[in-house]
């Protein structure tokens, strides 16, 4: 793991009392848990052993202060966010997690509190799903606090699950409830009275505990841009049509206050499923299958709704009222 952050002068804000190395020492290093990978943080790079018969799933994901986060969020709900949203992308692959790198690029504002505070963050959330940390980089920057995850996981030789594979017939299901990521954003803004959706805004729940269901499933993805946006996504690579229900769309209480207290229901279901920030997984299975996936997730106390269809065709058709509404945007856009 290496630090690069730019010496005085250099035009990049410093913060005299944090050194980059004395942070790998005392702050990341501890985060391998001895992983012989790691190298100690010694080094630039980590050697990965091989796993017979089993695949290793590698993804990464940014998370940019401003755009993912607030500014005023806590450190350690940050450094978690960035662990979850990565990890969701490990469950939609039906992926054993194993390891991750770090990449971030701190503020002037970020000094040792809340380095240190990050750092605790990750910690938490290494001992809750079984991660370490294997190396990365860190640097100063004039602009928003970014940090980047790497993170890898292990799944069976050709197991799998892709966006690509869905089937015409295929009925289309989600986990948990659809909404909650937007409704907490607009609490965290101030616009919205949603404490339950703020948590799940600020702490995502990846879905990892699902791999068993999703072995009765076809096609996966995790739901970060909004439920359309990513029924969207297995559609164009499946090469396929899915229409999506929004009738069926699997609420919360908050969610179901919104829609109430909105002027237009159907606009309000649009609302949630476009918002984006769930981290849930929606999925595919024959409809003789679709009973498995739902059983295997509900032991792992998870609840899963069938919301659509797959079938010969491309994109997503939404359904409201049992009319096919238009849909001006389908998700949060990357810029």
């Amino acid at each position: 793991m290496s630090a690069r952050d730019k010496p005085p002068g250099s035009g990049v804000p410093q913060d005299s009392k944090v050194d980059e190395f004395d942070l790998i020492q005392r702050l990341l290093r501890p985060l391998t848990d001895g992983a012989p990978e790691a190298l100690n943080l010694l080094d630039d790079a980590a050697v990965l052993p091989s796993r017979p018969g089993f695949d290793l799933v590698v993804s990464k994901d940014m998370i940019v202060e401003g755009v993912h986060f607030l500014p005023s969020d806590p450190m350690d709900l940050v450094a978690r966010k960035l662990l979850r949203v990565n990890l969701s992308d490990l469950a939609a692959k039906a992926a054993e997690p194993y390891a991750y790198f770090l990449a971030v690029a701190w503020p002037a504002r970020c000094g040792w509190p809340q380095r240190e505070a990050f750092a605790a963050g990750l910690r938490a959330d290494q001992d809750a799903f079984g991660i370490k940390l294997l190396g990365g980089d860190t640097s100063a920057t004039p602009g928003p606090l970014t940090c980047s995850a790497t993170v890898l996981g292990w799944v069976p030789a050709g197991g799998t699950k892709l966006r690509s594979t869905a089937r015409p017939g295929d009925v289309v299901l989600v986990s948990g409830v659809i909404g909650d990521g937007w409704l907490g954003l607009k609490a965290a803004l101030g616009e919205k009275e949603a404490p339950g959706a703020l948590q799940r805004y600020r702490l995502p729940e990846p879905r990892l505990a699902l791999r068993q269901a999703l072995s009765a499933a076809h096609a996966c993805a995790d739901v970060s841009d909004g439920l359309i946006a990513d029924a969207g996504r297995v559609a164009i690579a499946s090469g396929l049509a899915i229409d999506i229900d929004l009738d069926r769309l699997p609420l919360s209480q908050e969610g179901l206050g919104h829609v109430g207290s909105s002027t237009g229901r159907t606009a309000a279901l649009i609302e949630l499923a476009t918002g984006g920030d769930d981290y849930e997984l929606v999925c595919t299975a024959a409809p003789e299958r679709a009973g498995a996936v739902i059983s295997a997730a509900s032991a792992a106390g998870i609840d899963m709704t069938v919301v659509g269809r797959v079938s010969d065709g491309q994109g997503v058709r939404v359904f409201c009222g049992g009319h096919e509404v238009a849909v001006s945007r389908a998700g949060y856009r990357h810029g």
